[in-house]
C-alpha cells in the first residue's frame, strides 16, 4: 500500500475509534491517555487507592470546617495510627475546646459553657470530660480519620475523574475526583505525586455522628507520616 494511502487509512481508523468512543459514552477518564495522572485507573479505583493510602498513614493532620446547630465549626487535628491525638475545636460564639488523647486517656480544656457554673470551675484547667459531654465526644470523634473516610468509602463507585489542580495552601498537584450521594455531591483532591493521599475532601457529614441530620464539610489532610509528640497535660 502506498505511504499516502497507509496514512489516510490510519487517520480514518483513529477517527472511527473516536466516533465509536463518543457513541458509546466513554468518559474522559476511561479513554487512554498516557500523560494523565492515574490514566490506567477508573475513578473508583483512584478513590480506593486514596482511601487505602490515607488510612495507612502513620500520622496525619486534618483541618475541618463544617456547621452544627450551635453555629460554624472549625477543628484542627493531629493524630497518629496508634490513637494519640490533639484537637482544637471551635464552635463559633459557643467557645473553644482543646482535647488531648494519649495512652487511652482523654483530657480536655474548654471555655464552652454547658451549665451556669462549669466555666468558672474549669477555666484554664485540664480535666477528664464528664460522661455525655457532647463537645468532648465530637472532638474525640475527629481524632479518628475514619470519621471522614468512612462516609466516602461507600460512595467511591460514583467517582469520576476530573482535572489536575493544586490544593489550597499547597503546591502539590492533585487530581480532582467527584461523585454523588443521596445527600448531594462530593469532591476529593488526590495527590498525583508520591503516595496517592487524599488531600482535600468535600462532602456532607452527620452533625453528631448519630445520623441526626447532615451538614456540608470540608476536610484538608496534610503532614502525612510526619511524627509528632503528644504529652499528657497536667491536671
Amino acid at each position: 500500500m502506498p505511504l499516502l494511502a497507509r496514512a489516510s487509512a490510519a487517520t480514518l481508523s483513529a477517527a472511527t475509534a473516536l466516533a465509536l468512543a463518543t457513541a458509546c459514552g466513554m468518559l474522559p477518564e476511561d479513554a487512554p491517555d498516557a500523560t494523565a495522572p492515574y490514566a490506567r485507573l477508573t475513578g473508583p479505583e483512584v478513590v480506593n487507592k486514596a482511601l487505602a493510602a490515607t488510612r495507612a498513614a502513620k500520622s496525619v493532620r486534618m483541618a475541618v470546617e463544617t456547621t452544627s446547630p450551635e453555629g460554624p465549626v472549625e477543628a484542627f487535628v493531629a493524630t497518629d495510627i496508634r490513637g494519640a491525638c490533639t484537637v482544637t475545636l471551635s464552635l463559633g460564639a459557643t467557645g473553644t475546646m482543646e482535647l488531648v488523647r494519649t495512652g487511652g486517656t482523654v483530657r480536655t480544656r474548654s471555655d464552652i459553657r454547658t451549665t451556669a457554673t462549669d466555666t468558672a470551675d474549669r477555666a484554664g484547667r485540664w480535666t477528664k470530660p464528664a460522661p455525655g459531654d457532647r463537645h468532648a465526644e465530637l472532638a474525640e470523634r475527629y481524632c479518628d480519620r475514619e470519621t471522614f473516610l468512612g462516609p466516602l468509602a461507600p460512595q467511591g463507585g460514583t467517582a469520576r475523574k476530573g482535572r489536575t489542580t493544586t490544593t489550597s495552601g499547597s503546591d502539590a498537584p492533585a487530581l480532582t475526583v467527584t461523585g454523588g450521594t443521596a445527600e448531594g455531591k462530593w469532591a476529593a483532591d488526590i495527590a498525583t505525586t508520591g503516595k496517592p493521599f487524599l488531600l482535600k475532601l468535600k462532602l456532607r457529614l452527620p452533625h453528631d455522628g448519630t445520623g441526626g441530620g447532615t451538614a456540608p464539610a470540608t476536610v484538608e489532610f496534610s503532614a502525612f507520616d510526619q511524627p509528632f509528640t503528644v504529652n499528657a497535660p497536667k491536671t
